[in-house]
């Protein structure tokens, strides 16, 4: 199914070209400076970010330099017009900081002071700082580590990384803000991250939350709401794509017969396209006669209880969540819908920041299990080497892996990648369905049936792996595990896997070791990880994971980003000269974005 995917447009990045206001030869003079500037932040951010649908991110600039209040009240009303969420204000000079500086209380600010002799640009991002710390408007700083050439149009590389580090969790602010998280069913087992928190997604996403009851997915089943012609062609390509594996799982009392199992595969992919549908809509259901229907819950990511109630009645959710969360299926090469099993929300949002931040599928899975060395050779009689020489986490889950988490797409070295849809060749698509094996559900666990994805993540991906947990009293808090994806000897992996749940995805995940207690070794990061689940981004994200967590007033617990990559608002500082507990202090006095 083509076609856009939520209400409203992309929120566009406003540029703001700030300049000393006396006319009469010093403003004149510096017209030409500033607003080249100006353009070129647009074409570097233009040139290297995209949107979640592949275009390319769209800026705005101010008709003119900014120089008195009235021309900033201008740019404000030309930036409500436009739809921009996101400002960046840049200078070579001295300004007047409180007529100039963006007071609008719901755009994320950045103030870029060029670092030059000619012109205090620096004295005035200093100002305009002070200014929003003592308005309460936080913004980031960025100031070029050495001084350049007035005139110049070259963007130094530190200031580069700042300007889009700002930019790609600015627009995940502005990218969620009016979205849906959608709730398909209710509390699954216990999990506390399926009690869905409305207050959380409200106050500090500016997202809704929807529900509906899973008996929706019947209903619609049964009515036929549901676009027939692209069912076949689903199931079609189900038979031909989705290879099924022996039953390897079950006793010969819960094993399905053929019809029961192709069954299963007529219900799955149909349930498939209905929560696709129940997220975003589908323009064929109002051709069908069902316009309520066709509109879907502008969801940007939802969850699925499936257990216990669904799955010890019908198949489960394995496909939809598992399909829906990779980057390809029957219609094309596309843009991963984000959906978190047992409707964990809390991980969803991780999956949503992960997915936002990186344009990429992401892996959805249980922290399962810390395989000491010690403990590996006692079970398998071989040591562990290289990377996993000081053990391993085991990262699997029945659910929402997505099929690029197999690790089958390569960057230009050929090592193992998950790239954003745009970049994915329909070869690299086959390799990742080919590595993957659907077996039959466990059905001790999964009463109902249904089928489970079976691959192994190849070793040597650098990927971030992040959790969202809430803390009575204190509010959202976010830990970052930065690591590699490993590759153990095959023997020893088949006998730790077996040992666990053989008929699901595995990946095995080792985090970069710090001086911080957190990452002393691995048994410590399992140890203090929050909660059961944990979302898995392809590549070293922390630091794009911590900007934007200041951004929502969200403090990181534990992370093992480098500290000269830790990039927050300005007005950090001013809590203490301890970095993570300034990040607890500023998100308490700030509080939520939207509250």
């Amino acid at each position: 199914m083509a076609g856009k995917r939520f209400q409203g447009e992309w929120p566009k990045i406003g540029i703001r070209p700030t300049i000393d206001g006396r006319m009469g030869g010093v403003r004149e003079s510096l017209e030409n400076q500033t607003m080249n500037m100006a353009k070129s932040v647009v074409d570097l951010l233009t040139s290297t970010l995209r949107y979640p649908d592949g275009s390319p991110v769209q800026c705005v600039i101010a008709d003119s330099t900014i120089g008195r209040v009235a021309e900033s009240a201008a740019c404000a009303e030309k930036f409500r017009r436009e739809g921009v969420g996101i400002t960046i204000s840049v200078t070579p000079c001295w300004c007047y900081g409180s007529e100039t500086m963006d007071m609008e209380p719901h755009t994320i600010k950045a103030v870029w002071g060029f670092n030059g002799t000619e012109r205090p640009g620096a004295v005035y991002l200093a100002a305009v700082l002070a200014g929003h710390a003592q308005k309460g408007l936080p913004a980031f700083g960025i100031y070029g580590h050495d001084v350049q050439d007035g005139g110049t149009t070259e963007i130094p590389e530190d200031v580069r990384q700042k300007l889009l580090r700002f930019a790609k969790a600015a627009l995940v602010v502005a990218t969620m803000r009016g979205k849906s998280y959608l709730s398909i069913g209710s509390v699954c087992m216990g999990i506390a991250g399926s009690v869905v928190n409305t207050d959380f997604f409200e106050d500090y996403l500016g997202m809704r939350c929807e529900s509906v009851d899973e008996v929706e997915i019947i209903r619609r089943m049964t009515e036929g709401i549901y676009d027939k012609e692209e069912y076949e062609s689903a199931l079609a390509w189900a038979k031909t794509h989705c290879k099924e594996g022996k039953d390897t799982i079950n006793r010969d009392d819960l094993k399905k017969d053929r019809a029961a199992n192709d069954k299963d595969w007529e219900f799955i992919v149909k349930m498939t396209l209905i929560v696709r549908d129940l997220m975003i809509g589908n323009p064929k259901l109002k051709e069908m006669g069902f316009g309520e229907e066709a509109l879907g819950h502008n969801a940007l990511v939802a969850g699925f209880q499936g257990q216990r109630q669904w799955t010890d009645f019908y198949p489960n959710g394995d496909f939809t969540e598992a399909i829906l969360n990779s980057s390809f299926d029957w219609t094309s090469i596309r843009a991963p819908y984000i959906l978190a099993t047992e409707n964990d929300s809390l991980n969803g949002t991780a999956m949503l920041f992960g997915y936002l931040l990186t344009n990429t599928a992401q892996i959805f899975a249980d922290v399962r299990t810390y395989w000491s060395p010690e403990a590996v050779e006692r079970v398998t009689g071989k040591k562990l080497e290289g990377l996993a020489s000081g053990g391993m986490i085991h990262l699997i889950n029945s659910g929402a892996a997505s099929l690029d988490g197999s690790g089958r797409q390569s960057d230009d070295a050929g090592k193992p990648v998950m790239k954003p849809f745009w970049d994915i060749s329909q070869a690299e698509a086959e390799s990742c369905l080919d590595a993957t094996t659907w077996m039959p559900a466990n059905r001790e666990y999964f009463r109902g049936g249904g089928f489970s994805s079976k691959f192994l993540t190849r070793g040597g991906m650098p990927c971030t792996m992040a959790r969202l947990n809430l803390i009575k009293g204190l509010g959202p808090v976010l830990q970052i595990a930065e690591g590699w994806t490993v590759d153990l000897d095959p023997d020893v992996h088949k006998i730790l896997d077996d040992r666990t749940d053989k008929g699901w995805p595995t990946t095995w995940f080792v985090p970069r070791l710090t001086d911080d207690s957190n990452f002393k070794d691995v048994y410590s990061v399992m140890n203090n990880w929050g909660a059961n689940h944990g979302s898995i981004s392809c590549g070293h994200i922390g630091a794009d994971l911590i900007t934007l967590a200041s951004m929502l007033r969200i403090p990181v617990c534990m992370h093992n980003v480098p500290s000269d990559d830790i990039y927050r608002p300005a007005a950090w500082s001013a809590f203490g000269m301890d970095k993570e507990g300034a990040d607890y202090r500023a998100c308490q006095v700030y509080g939520p974005l939207y509250k």
